[in-house]
C-alpha cells in the first residue's frame, strides 16, 4: 500500500488490524504514526473512548484520527469503534460466569479440575516446544545478559511471571528490578543507559506494561518481550519478542508454558553472564 492510502476492505477482526498496524509501522507520516501508536498501545479502550480522547492521546488534531481511520479502511471513527465494541461483547466472560460454567458442565470436582489444568498445561508445554523460535530466544539471552539491570514488567496475570523471574535473578546473582506499580509507583525514572527491560503481557495486554515499554523505548533501551502469538500492541515496541500460547480451560489459562520459557530465559541469562 502506497504511503498514506487508505485501505480498500477495513479489517475484519482486531487480529486482523494488529496486523495491517504491524504492516504500516514505519510507513505512515508523522501524526498518522502517532495515532497508529497510541491506537496499538490502547487497543483494549478504543471501543470506550471518544475521537477527541484519542486524539489527545495520540498528540494530534482529531481530523488525524479520522484521517488514521480510513487509511485503516474504515469510513471513520465510529465504524473503527465498532470493531472494537463487538469483540468486547465477544470477549472473555468474568470469572463468576467462568465458575458458573464449569459448574453447569460438570466439571466442578476438585480430581476433574486437575486432569483438565494438567492436559491444558501438557498442551501449552508442547506448544512451547514445537514453536519456539530459538533465533529470537538467544537474541532475548544476549540482551539480558550484557545488560547492566533488567527491569521486569508484568502486571495483572502476568505479574507471577515477573515477581517469579525477579526472585530467580536475585537468587543466580543477576541485577534485577521488579516493577510492581505498588501506590501507583512507576519507578520509571531507575531505567539508565546500559539497561534492559523485559516486558511481560499478554491479551488483554496490560496498559503499565505498555507504558514502561514505550517509556524504555523512548531512552534507548532494549525490549524484550514475552507475549502470545497474536500481533501483540508491543511489537513496534520490542527489539526481539518471544511468544507462548497457553491453552485454556473453561477460559482459565495456567502459566505452565510461559513460566517454563521465563525460567529457561532466566537460568540462560545467569549462564551467559558467567561466561
Amino acid at each position: 500500500m502506497p504511503k498514506g492510502e487508505p485501505s480498500s476492505e477495513p479489517p475484519e477482526t482486531v487480529d486482523a488490524f494488529r496486523e495491517r498496524l504491524l504492516a504500516l509501522n514505519g510507513q505512515l507520516p508523522r501524526r498518522l504514526q502517532q495515532c497508529a501508536d497510541h491506537v496499538a498501545r490502547h487497543l483494549d479502550s478504543i471501543a470506550l473512548s471518544t475521537v477527541a480522547q484519542v486524539a489527545q492521546g495520540a498528540g494530534v488534531p482529531p481530523s488525524a484520527v479520522m484521517r488514521f481511520c480510513q487509511i485503516m479502511g474504515f469510513t471513520g471513527f465510529a465504524e473503527m469503534q465498532r470493531l472494537f465494541r463487538s469483540a468486547l461483547s465477544r470477549a472473555a466472560p468474568d470469572y463468576a460466569t467462568r465458575l458458573a460454567n464449569l459448574k453447569a458442565g460438570g466439571a466442578g470436582q476438585p480430581a476433574a479440575l486437575v486432569a483438565e489444568f494438567v492436559e491444558a498445561g501438557r498442551q501449552s508445554m508442547e506448544a512451547l516446544a514445537r514453536d519456539l523460535n530459538e533465533t529470537a530466544l538467544d537474541q532475548a539471552v544476549t540482551t539480558l545478559a550484557t545488560a547492566r539491570t533488567i527491569h521486569l514488567a508484568g502486571f495483572r496475570r502476568s505479574f507471577p511471571v515477573a515477581s517469579y523471574l525477579a526472585y530467580v535473578f536475585d537468587k543466580l546473582g543477576v541485577p534485577a528490578v521488579l516493577h510492581d506499580g505498588v501506590a501507583g509507583l512507576g519507578h520509571r525514572s531507575i531505567l539508565q543507559p546500559g539497561d534492559a527491560l523485559l516486558a511481560i503481557t499478554f491479551a488483554p495486554y496490560s496498559e503499565e506494561t505498555l507504558a514502561l515499554a514505550a517509556h524504555a523505548r523512548d531512552r534507548g533501551l532494549p525490549v524484550v518481550v514475552l507475549t502470545d502469538p497474536a500481533a501483540s500492541p508491543l511489537a513496534g515496541l520490542a527489539d526481539t519478542i518471544l511468544t507462548v500460547t497457553e491453552i485454556d480451560f473453561g477460559a482459565f489459562r495456567s502459566l505452565s508454558a510461559v513460566i517454563a520459557l521465563a525460567l529457561s530465559l532466566a537460568v540462560a541469562v545467569a549462564a551467559r553472564r558467567e561466561t
